[in-house]
Formats: structure tokens, C-alpha cells, sequence
């Protein structure tokens, strides 16, 4: 597999959070955050479908969502 070795700089506490975050994950630092990145590139594209499709149809409904949760397997979320 080609990989691209990137340089990036972040705030010390923050890095030592992430290493122990891999560390727990008993993964190595490169492959935790190339998992962090693409979980936050994941989350931007629904956003932005998301935001397209209620732009088109209108917001997401409460009926909606409890039916999407149920589909997905994610449990119910008490109101209020």
C-alpha cells in the first residue's frame, strides 16, 4: 500500500492525548489519526448531504429520525 508521510503540528496536550489514545487502541499514532481524519471526513459528507437533501424536502421529521435510528440499530433517545 502507497502512503503519503505528512508533517502536522498541534497543540502538546493534545498530543499527548492522541498518543495515549492510540496506545489504548493498541494501534500505532499514524494509523489513529488516518482513522480520526477519515471519520471526520465521513461525518462532513453526511452533514452535507444531509443539508442537502432537507433543502430539497424539508427538515428531518421526528418520525424520521425514530425510524432512522430503528433501521440503523442505534437506540432510541429519551425527549426532552
Amino acid at each position: 500500500m502507497k502512503v503519503e508521510k505528512l508533517s502536522i503540528s498541534m497543540d502538546p496536550r493534545l498530543g499527548d492525548d492522541v498518543r495515549a489514545a492510540a496506545a489504548k487502541a493498541d494501534t500505532s499514532l499514524s494509523a489513529w489519526l488516518a482513522e480520526a481524519a477519515e471519520a471526520r471526513l465521513r461525518r462532513e459528507a453526511l452533514a452535507e448531504l444531509l443539508a442537502d437533501w432537507q433543502a430539497e424536502h424539508g427538515p428531518i421529521t421526528a418520525e424520521e429520525l425514530v425510524r432512522a435510528r430503528t433501521e440503523l440499530g442505534y437506540p432510541q433517545r429519551e425527549p426532552g
